[in-house]
């Protein structure tokens, strides 16, 4: 069977992982441990999905930068005390797995740090289902497309050939970047007049929504 996608390439937080929402608070805390203004729900959300360092400072804009090395201290103390307790969404894990099945490689494109997703890869036992992965650690941080790029060259997969699956602007301009093909799920940090900015092929609205949209386009 032809492939249209070889390579499915995914953002973790907020569009396998349910973690929006923590690491919104998380920033929240940290801001608030060192009497920092505290970035309202909308922008500790929108800066999901960049690496660390610009998240903190984006949310931030005002920390100085002898304070955010000590920020970034405090959302890490504050996401560890609770990255045990968050959980994949719902059929996410089901998805995957069919689409392994099916002949898709997969890979993971994240702002997450290396240490932080081979954790959460460990903790879900998904280190064997991913042919690869990207971090900030190792490549740029989102939307350069150097992420993409990477993958595509290890993986020896033409990025015609590539689709990327994420929550946020920043998973979809790098993938506009890269010259990929881009989905937008709306049921992580951005809504979907924010996505549709980046024209993405589509926007789907739950776990459900996007395995249907697989079946019949990937």
């Amino acid at each position: 069977m032809s492939l249209r996608y070889e390579l499915i390439v995914w953002d973790w937080d907020g569009t396998l992982m349910d973690s929006t929402p923590t690491i919104v608070r998380c920033i929240q805390d940290a801001c608030r441990d060192l009497a920092l203004p505290v970035p309202e729900d909308s922008v500790a959300s929108h800066v999901i999905g960049l690496g660390i360092q610009e998240s903190l400072r984006k949310a931030c804009p005002t920390v100085s930068v002898d304070d955010h090395y000590k920020l970034i201290d405090r959302f890490r103390f504050h996401y560890l005390s609770k990255d045990h307790e968050l959980s994949l969404f719902e059929g996410a894990k089901d998805l995957l797995y069919q689409l392994k099945d099916r002949g898709h490689l997969l890979a993971v494109a994240t702002g997450k740090s290396r240490k932080g997703l081979d954790r959460s890869l460990g903790f879900h036992r998904l280190e064997d289902i991913f042919a690869d992965s990207r971090t900030p650690d190792e490549s740029k941080s989102k939307p350069h497309p150097g992420m993409l790029l990477d993958l595509s060259d290890a993986l020896l997969v033409p990025m015609e050939k590539i689709l990327m699956i994420g929550d946020t602007t920043h998973d979809l301009g790098m993938a506009n970047a890269a010259g990929a093909d881009a989905v937008g799920v709306t049921y992580g940090a951005h809504p979907e007049h924010v996505l549709k900015t980046e024209n993405p092929l589509a926007c789907v609205k739950n776990v459900q929504e996007l395995s249907d949209w697989l079946a019949a386009n990937a």
